[in-house]
């Protein structure tokens, strides 16, 4: 009895981590969006990696992330902007 629990357990895990997955924009390095900008058009997309020059006031601002391979500054409009140094994922268009 023991054994089915255990199958559908984790065949229930799986379908749910393959469709949270799924939902989850590709992740890409800023070389590769500088060398095709085409590609990402208008497409959501996720970028990582320290961040190297912030600004910002009252909630809003700009921030330079640095992923290793190139990098790309981030406008922030309502959520602040993360220090300097620190290390962060970004989701946008």
């Amino acid at each position: 009895m023991l054994i089915p629990r255990r199958r559908f357990l984790f065949a229930s895990v799986l379908v749910v981590a393959t469709l949270g997955l799924s939902g989850c924009p590709p992740r890409a390095s800023i070389s590769q969006i500088n060398r095709d900008p085409g590609h990402y058009a208008g497409k959501e997309v996720t970028i990582a990696g320290r961040v190297s020059d912030s600004f910002g006031a009252l909630g809003k601002g700009v921030f330079q992330i640095d992923d290793g391979t190139g990098r790309m500054w981030v406008f922030s409009d309502s959520y602040g902007v993360p220090s300097n140094g620190a290390k962060v994922a970004v989701t946008g268009r």
